[in-house]
């Protein structure tokens, strides 16, 4: 039998990564799945004043910080929260201000060297006999795959299969098809579906098979999302959300076509839960990111199949 944990879309949050890493100790899995959307979305400054004083604007408040101790203090609570810290001077955030490149740069080089800090805690944290997949989502840069693949202790499962262990075999695809914010990863459906084809024929036999497919299919309750006008805010209908389906409609016909044992997505926070397709397990763990909550499934998995499957939070 193999213990599977799967969880999703952490956007940053090195608390919800710690708690990724820890468990495959605390639940004794065999298999810790990270299904993409690794990385944050902001860096935000510390900026020093010339009397020697820091502040910043974090959390919908003001600081001011008058130590080295309590700007180390508050660097480690952004990261926590899923953002970058960057501390410097007045003269440095009134450049970020007006160039726009020199702030991609930065994202960059900030977003890989926190990577790479979380990629070493992994030998750290995880035992050797535990094997580690990290996927990139629709939301990560592309620059984070190469920093991904430097680990020797991690899998990085895109574009090949990954023998999870003797009797199942995993696809993975980190794309999804267009969304409003014009993300990194993002295809049309015919493109997708291209796309998923491609990693569907890697493979031979589709029974035991498992897709770490980042979006979730069409109209399969994974994949509802609030509803949003041209300006993307929420659409209410009294005094309610509304929310539509947003997955992917070439997924949900593909699934039905090759009928895998098992998907694992992410992609809208919103939707956490589980829908069958004839033979197809898909689940969706949902995310809490902002509030430091990992979510996550537990997937029994033996020769015949899923043995059983449940949804922890932490």
């Amino acid at each position: 039998m193999t213990l599977l944990f799967f969880t999703s879309d952490i956007h940053g949050s090195k608390k919800c990564w710690i708690k990724f890493l820890n468990a495959a100790e605390f639940y004794k899995a065999d298999v810790i799945i990270m299904g993409g959307d690794i990385t944050g979305k902001l860096i935000i400054p510390i900026i020093q004043h010339k009397d020697g004083k820091y502040t910043t604007s974090v959390f919908g408040k003001d600081y001011t910080l008058t130590t080295k101790e309590e700007v180390q203090e508050m660097m480690e609570k952004i990261k926590f929260s899923g953002y970058y810290p960057y501390v410097c001077d007045e003269e440095e955030v009134e450049k970020l201000e007006t160039d726009k490149k020199k702030v991609d740069k930065l994202f960059d080089l900030l977003m890989v060297e926190e990577l790479r800090k979380w990629l070493n805690m992994v030998e750290e944290r995880v035992n050797k006999n535990v094997k580690v997949i990290v996927s990139p989502g629709n939301d990560d840069r592309f620059i984070i795959d190469s920093t991904i693949k430097e680990s020797e202790r991690v899998i990085y499962p895109e574009e090949r299969v990954v023998e999870i262990d003797d009797y199942h075999e995993m696809i993975s695809c980190c794309w999804s098809n267009p969304t409003p914010w014009n993300s990194p990863r993002e295809a049309s459906e015919d493109e997708l579906e291209k796309k998923f084809e491609t990693e569907f024929n890697r493979v031979d036999n589709y029974d035991n098979l498992i897709c770490n497919f980042h979006i979730p299919p069409y109209k399969s309750n994974l994949d509802s999302a609030p509803k949003l006008d041209k300006n993307l805010r929420v659409i209410y209908s009294m005094g309610k959300p509304e929310f539509i389906p947003v997955g992917s409609k070439s997924l949900q016909k593909l699934i039905k076509k090759y009928e895998p044992k098992l998907g694992l997505h992410g992609h809208i926070h919103e939707s956490a839960g589980e829908k069958k397709y004839n033979k197809t397990l898909c689940l969706n763990p949902g995310s809490e990111y902002g509030e430091g909550i990992l979510k996550g499934y537990l997937i029994d998995l033996t020769k015949d199949g899923i043995k059983r499957y449940w949804r922890v939070e932490g």
